[in-house]
């Protein structure tokens, strides 16, 4: 009983913690095709889709000059999924170019004990391909 007891627990524990990401962060990112750029990442939780570390959010990245990509994330721990893409321009899904795609990203302090992402992205129709990386940390 002392052994269920203790499972128990640590199942309890494991499943009802959850860091919650919400929140602006500061990015900076290289993108193959467009090179170096800057944007702002806002992550809101959707808690009536959440549950322990797995947790549902609404993702926006206003980079400037290029416009505002909306999306989601799925988020497991520190680890999570995310899509973006422009909006729709005459029926074309991620605009004219059409630029949409999805990333992949971790989550952990930096050495300042902000909360902090590193993302890989891939946008399989943006110029016949592309792939980039974003660094963001939480303002």
């Amino acid at each position: 009983m002392k052994w269920f007891a203790g499972f128990f627990m640590c199942w309890v524990a494991a499943n009802a913690y959850a860091l919650d990401l919400s929140g602006v962060y500061t990015c900076a990112g290289d993108d193959a095709h467009e090179g170096k750029y800057t944007g702002t990442v806002t992550m809101k939780l959707r808690p009536e889709h959440s549950q322990g570390a797995d947790a549902s959010y609404d993702f926006q990245l206003e980079v400037p000059e290029y416009g505002t990509y909306k999306g989601h994330a799925a988020v497991h721990g520190m680890h999570a999924a995310m899509h973006f893409a422009l909006p729709a321009e005459n029926g074309e899904y991620g605009g004219k170019t059409h630029d949409y795609g999805t990333g992949i990203a971790e989550f952990k302090k930096n050495a300042k004990g902000q909360l902090s992402f590193r993302k890989f992205y891939f946008e399989p129709a943006f110029k016949g391909g592309n792939t980039g990386v974003e660094e963001c940390v939480r303002k």
